[in-house]
């Protein structure tokens, strides 16, 4: 039997035929949950909460609770999911607020382990790797296909270009550019993470544009805008120098020294 009955879910929550809810799950009203997907025991997902297919939620999960914010006041805001992610336990995810963009959204194919939190406002892209204990404050971007390792923080309304790297207990107060490696707390940065790049399929041109990229940023003493500037013309005919270019022009809040 897909729903297990013991499990409380709201007549009103849409439910698609073939998921399957654990014991003693609860869902809310208002949530929404798509095909394919696996809900385990003891998970409350609540609030306006929408979440696509073949998603796989463990036990002790909370989606979609209110967020952790003061002037947060009762309001239907959102917290939205693709599909193909995983939730291991006591994972935490918390919809959105009124003073951004009211929702909170995770891409597909992203991995959040055991004790992971992502506060309110959040968006994450695709292929996000976070590991035990990673935590995510309100308003924060992450880029597609990052790893944050095991107790790395990011400091709220910061930015973490793709394909990026954190390490153990890395506390990002800056924005991190895209393939970026950072390590310490405050982090600061130790040059790009070429194997997660060969990973994902890209040349070894692309790799030392990259690390070119790098240089101008880091190592040539230059200002950010000027690092801006000195990037135009490589990004014109690299991808992975346009996306450090983006991350560079984004960067509201400085980066990452």
């Amino acid at each position: 039997m897909p729903i297990d009955p013991s499990a409380q879910v709201h007549p009103e929550a849409q439910i698609a035929d073939d998921v399957d809810i654990g014991p003693f799950s609860v869902i809310g009203p208002h949530v929404k949950i798509g095909a394919g997907s696996r809900i385990g025991p003891h998970v409350v997902i609540s609030g306006h909460t929408t979440i696509g297919r073949e998603n796989n939620v463990f036990q002790f999960v909370s989606l979609g609770a209110e967020p952790q914010h003061r002037v947060y006041a009762g309001e239907p805001t959102q917290l939205t999911i693709g599909d193909r992610n995983t939730f291991r336990e006591y994972c935490s995810v918390h919809r959105g607020t009124t003073i951004d963009q009211s929702e909170t959204i995770i891409g597909d194919d992203n991995l959040l382990m055991a004790y992971t939190h992502v506060a309110h406002d959040c968006v994450l892209g695709n292929g996000i790797t976070m590991a035990n204990g990673a935590s995510l404050a309100g308003h924060v971007r992450i880029g597609d296909y990052c790893i944050l390792a095991g107790f790395a923080l990011v400091y709220q309304f910061r930015r973490v270009g793709t394909m990026a790297f954190l390490a153990y207990c890395s506390g990002v107060q800056q924005d991190v550019p895209a393939f970026v490696r950072s390590a310490g707390a405050p982090a600061v940065p130790h040059g790009i993470n070429s194997v997660g790049m060969r990973r994902r399929g890209y040349s070894e041109e692309e790799v030392a544009a990259a690390k070119r990229a790098y240089r101008t940023i880091y190592r040539s003493k230059l200002r950010l805008e000027q690092a801006r500037d000195a990037l135009r013309e490589p990004a014109q005919s690299s991808a992975s120098v346009q996306l450090m270019l983006e991350s560079l022009e984004q960067a509201e809040r400085g980066i990452i020294r």
